[in-house]
């Protein structure tokens, strides 16, 4: 059970879930519910299966989302249509949110992600006083998975002011191959530690950074990527990275919405 927002204090964290109900790739995607559930209870059931946080709101612009998100018994603030990101829609609600000093970033697709992951992140943060951000990643075996665009890789270097292990410096994402190896063999992809690593979408912030969030300077990388964590990376702030052995499936299209219900069909 999650202690209260108050219980927690000011030094707690605070899942918040972004979610929006115009998706192109699967229209609707967050009210879908062929497993007799919409796909935004998923995400909340397993955002709630992490310790580290006090409470998980859901920020969305739709009125149907948040009917949905009373329904079964969660807390949907309502932000503008306008929001360009689920960064910047967290921003906005940012005032009615608990008094969390961590602000846990879950992307409304990701229902299958373990809610030790979560805490994960949040320890890195933790661990980390000089970073202003943390996320996630998980090595890359697989030359195919390399050279999927889709697939954002990030670059890492050892985050030597903590003890926390697996516990990385991320300098950079991109969705090319990188670091790009002068002469490159299969058995990089077998290297320890890795040298390729995948990153997965899960940020947990200093309320501090989101409260500057707007006056951060505009990225040139961010834009040519269309990868917003490199806004971050350009206005200086450190992001810690926590290793996964593996990431869960987010759900962007028709047939990963598909494999879902028949992940979840089989659940005992």
């Amino acid at each position: 059970m999650h202690p209260t927002a108050d219980q927690a204090g000011s030094a707690g964290a605070v899942i918040v879930i972004p979610a929006r109900l115009a998706s192109t790739r699967l229209p609707r995607k967050m009210l879908l519910a062929e497993t007799g559930h919409p796909l935004i209870e998923h995400t909340y059931r397993a955002a709630c299966r992490a310790t580290a946080t006090a409470e998980v709101v859901i920020v969305t612009d739709s009125e149907e989302i948040a009917e949905a998100v009373r329904g079964f018994g969660g807390r949907a603030i309502m932000t503008s249509p306008e929001a360009t990101s689920g960064t910047a829609r967290i921003v906005e609600a940012l005032g009615e949110l608990p008094p969390a000093e961590i602000i846990v970033n879950l992307q409304g697709d990701e229902p299958e992600l373990a809610g030790e992951a979560i805490d994960l992140a949040v320890a890195a943060l933790n661990a980390c006083p000089e970073a202003g951000v943390s996320t996630l990643v998980t090595p890359i075996r697989d030359a195919a998975a390399l050279a999927e665009p889709s697939r954002v890789k990030a670059v890492l270097t050892p985050w030597t002011s903590t003890s926390a292990a697996e516990t990385w410096r991320a300098i950079y994402f991109s969705r090319a191959a990188v670091p790009a190896a002068r002469s490159f063999t299969a058995d990089l992809l077998d290297a320890e530690p890795p040298f390729y690593w995948q990153h997965i979408g899960l940020y947990a912030y200093r309320r501090s950074v989101l409260e500057r969030w707007n006056t951060l300077p505009a990225s040139r990388l961010a834009d040519l990527e269309s990868l917003e964590q490199l806004r971050l990376i350009e206005a200086g702030i450190p992001i810690a990275a926590a290793a996964v052995d593996s990431s869960a499936p987010g759900i962007d299209t028709p047939e990963d919405y598909a494999a879902f219900v028949t992940r979840e069909r089989a659940r005992p």
